[in-house]
């Protein structure tokens, strides 16, 4: 019994410790992984572009700079938000805008990487409304997000478009649902919702007793 106990405990112990760690590791190695995948970038251009400016090693390539590569494109992309503010860069890069968007192939590519990365950051997001949505049944429902309030162009009345996201992964369903199939998040931030919508529903929420509400017709 004593043994058994023993065993039990360790087994526990294991658990806990996975559960603490897990997250960590994985955080880690994940942004480890981007800072190595990112600082690559750096010595490659560099030998392209002015190879005496970096020493080489023994086999002959260049010296890389940890974390250099990784600051260099932050800088790159901090420089460009900055120079894009001015009016005339601003009208440069709508008329290049145009461009990659008139651009047959192209602006298909273009275009949905654009909406995507608008979806979650600027001031075009789409994920800001986060709602409880039915589609299966009267008293199953599912975390969703409001992307589009108007489908007159589809033909349809009184409909609007709610994006579900799946489960740990990186994809979800459109939905063209009825509003009054729609309870409105008031309680819940969207970044809430979209945690706990990803991780299968074991994310704690802020606020202990969201609220829903319908919205407006």
């Amino acid at each position: 019994m004593k043994k058994r106990s023993s065993l039990k405990k360790l087994f526990q112990y294991f658990l806990q410790g996975l559960i603490i760690l897990a997250p960590i590791i994985i955080t880690i190695w994940a942004v480890a992984s981007l800072f190595e995948a990112v600082d690559n970038i750096l010595p490659a251009l560099i030998e392209r572009v002015a190879p005496s400016l970096l020493p080489n090693d023994e086999q002959g390539n260049p010296i890389k700079i940890p974390g250099a590569g990784f600051v260099l494109v932050m800088l790159i992309v901090i420089g460009v938000g900055y120079v894009s503010s001015s009016f005339i860069v601003g009208r440069m890069v709508e008329l290049f805008d145009k461009i990659l968007e008139r651009t047959p192939g192209i602006k298909i590519i273009y275009s949905t990487v654009k909406d995507f990365v608008e979806a979650f950051a600027g001031n075009k997001r789409k994920f800001t409304k986060s709602v409880l949505v039915t589609i299966d049944g009267q008293d199953v429902w599912r975390v969703g997000f409001i992307t589009q309030e108007e489908l007159a162009k589809f033909g349809l009345v009184d409909f609007i478009a709610v994006y579900v996201p799946q489960s740990y992964a990186f994809a979800g369903h459109l939905y063209f649902v009825r509003q009054d199939r729609v309870r409105l998040l008031t309680d819940v931030s969207s970044t809430d919702a979209m945690k706990f919508a990803i991780s299968g529903g074991v994310a704690e929420l802020d606020n202990d007793k969201p609220k829903a509400t319908v919205p407006p017709q």
